[in-house]
């Protein structure tokens, strides 16, 4: 049993947001149908290099646990078949973020909901349904310059700095995802499904925590501070002399005491009057961390990590992705899903990280080829084979 066995999830989306956000449903055992353009389909499905065989790496990132379904919606009979399936999903995920362009559809929420009021909708745009940006295109890289992540990320001297990842579109797609499911439980006690309303910009927005509550709190603006922490020293990286770097987290002044025993400074720079506090060494944070680096530079990297935890002080490698996924901590979580692909033989994406004893999650679906599963969907919903064999000379499909 699956938490979400028997659920229909129709998702109209392409790129990161709208298809993570599915594929986490879908890895919750929904049944997933994603709806594509023919030809075409997701425009990640061009995103690489790398490819694999005719296959997009970024696409096999977040469609597995999906059924692909080719729709030219600009086509009466194709737009048809979406509302025939829209009266009898559960969930319906879109981004398309122009009223006009859903309304034109009879794809708004007013007309989907008013033939079957059960449905969760769930918009994702770049800015929502309201506000002076209402209707423009979204991208993460517009989200994360307008939430101010971008404005104290990288080095102190550098210039604003983007997370090599969408940060935005994975956000936004976990908190629709979230939203889905606190929906699908408020639907058992009032019947209903509900409007959600989701933005890449909302979501990068809650990114800012704690440095959000200095602003709006104490008034205070971060600046860039590298790899180092704002409000915690030492809580960054260190080279050692191996080349390799490993990173340190003082986060109390119990672990700062046995920092300094493993370091042999206790006698010396953890008696100096500049260091005895956290708050303290925030204000002498250069001449601590310049004095720290070179100790760091005696030893190398696996040596260091060995005495922190004998000593119980946090600390880790930077690892690269090869390593990160293969390391021995990495393979005992499962953290790689392998499904056979019928055209790459097994195609690999990162596991769902939610471990639930009672109703784990499930993968049993490659992410589809475009249009792999069109005449399969179309049979389940009443299409005979002259039905869909018209529907393709029209182009409808």
């Amino acid at each position: 049993m699956h938490v979400l066995e028997g659920i229909r999830v129709i998702e109209w989306a392409e790129a990161m947001a709208g298809p993570y956000c599915a594929m986490l449903l879908g890895d919750l055992g929904a049944d997933v149908i994603k709806v594509e353009r023919p030809g075409a389909g997701d425009q990640s499905r061009g995103w690489g290099p790398p490819f694999i065989a005719s296959e997009s790496a970024y696409f096999l990132s977040a469609n597995r646990n999906k059924r692909s379904l080719t729709l030219n919606l600009e086509h009466p009979g194709a737009r048809d078949i979406l509302h025939r399936l829209l009266r009898e999903a559960d969930i319906f995920i879109h981004n398309q973020p122009r009223l006009e362009s859903l309304s034109k559809r009879a794809l708004d929420y007013d007309t989907v909901s008013g033939a079957n009021p059960r449905l969760i909708y769930c918009a994702i745009s770049g800015y929502g349904t309201s506000g002076p940006k209402t209707g423009l295109p979204g991208y993460d890289i517009l989200a994360q310059g307008e939430g101010g992540v971008m404005s104290f990320t990288g080095e102190p001297e550098g210039e604003p700095m983007r997370y090599p990842i969408a940060i935005a579109d994975i956000t936004c797609g976990i908190y629709s995802a979230m939203g889905i499911l606190a929906a699908l439980i408020a639907r058992q006690h009032s019947g209903r499904g509900q409007f959600l309303d989701m933005a890449l910009l909302d979501a990068q927005l809650t990114w800012l925590v704690n440095i959000g509550s200095s602003y709006m709190n104490a008034g205070e603006l971060p600046t860039r501070h590298g790899n180092a922490h704002p409000s915690i020293v030492p809580y960054q990286l260190f080279a050692t002399s191996d080349g390799r770097h490993i990173v340190v987290a003082v986060g109390t002044e119990a672990i700062w005491t046995r920092f300094c025993q493993v370091l042999g400074i206790e006698k010396t720079l953890a008696q100096d009057e500049r260091f005895l506090t956290n708050r303290l060494r925030i204000k002498h944070r250069d001449a601590l961390i310049s004095a720290l680096q070179e100790m760091f530079l005696n030893k190398p990297a696996e040596e260091w990590l060995s005495k922190f935890r004998d000593a119980d002080v946090p600390a880790g490698p930077i690892y690269r992705v090869d390593e990160a996924l293969n390391s021995p901590q990495a393979l005992s979580r499962s953290v790689i899903v392998e499904l056979e692909h019928p055209r790459i033989g097994r195609a690999r994406s990162i596991s769902n990280p939610i471990h639930m004893s009672a109703t784990p999650v499930s993968y049993h679906r490659a992410p589809p080829l475009l249009g792999e599963h069109t005449e399969a969907i179309l049979v389940e919903i009443g299409a005979t084979l002259a039905d869909i064999k018209r529907l393709r000379a029209q182009g409808a499909i």
